[in-house]
């Protein structure tokens, strides 16, 4: 009996067989001129052409990204308001918003469900600057859990408003994807 040998798949794909993908400098015909499939068009214009004040930020974050980026963003603002507003935890809670919408706006399509389980552990994070407490460590968790108990309604806000964010944000992705996928049905005419 024969035993043939596997390959197992994390190396990708065989190139002696036909029908495999080639590395773009086996697309080359004779004399070394690439093919008409493989040469690059020249597309709509880029972005580096664009005007500076026309561009937004659009930066796409891993679930990872999204939770460093609330949690060090609501830690500098705990600090700030500490410093300049007195540790104003209603000043607090009402940057903890804007917080909350970028970071289910930014984070990737792949990682959408992280944004409302990242946002209430920044709100926490953010609490470390402003927490009151006297006599050490007891007293300085003392009274982040106060915080966290008298500001619940900014932070179960701030949560709801990354939650219907990403909601929405999943469900256009849904639709764009059967619609993609009932294009791609159709027989042509």
């Amino acid at each position: 009996m024969e035993q043939y040998r596997t390959r197992p798949a994390r190396y990708g794909p065989r190139r002696d067989r036909p029908g495999s993908s080639l590395p773009p400098q086996a697309k080359r015909g004779a004399g070394g001129a690439r093919s008409e499939a493989a040469v690059r068009r020249p597309g709509p214009a880029s972005a580096a052409s664009a005007p500076i004040a026309g561009r937004l930020p659009n930066p796409r974050l891993t679930g990872l990204g999204s939770g460093l980026f609330s949690g060090a963003v609501m830690f500098l603002l705990g600090g700030l308001c500490a410093v300049l507003f007195g540790a104003s935890l209603t000043a607090y809670g009402v940057l903890f918003l804007p917080v909350c919408v970028l970071t289910a706006l930014w984070v990737r399509r792949g990682d959408l469900m992280i944004a409302p389980v990242v946002v209430p552990i920044a709100f926490a994070v953010g609490l470390l600057p402003m927490a009151d407490g006297d006599g050490g460590t007891g007293g300085r968790l003392m009274g982040l859990v106060t915080a966290l108990a008298t500001q619940a309604g900014w932070l179960y806000g701030g949560t709801l408003v990354a939650g219907l964010i990403v909601l929405v944000r999943r469900i256009r992705l849904v639709h764009r994807r059967r619609a993609a996928a009932a294009a791609g049905a159709r027989p042509p005419v």
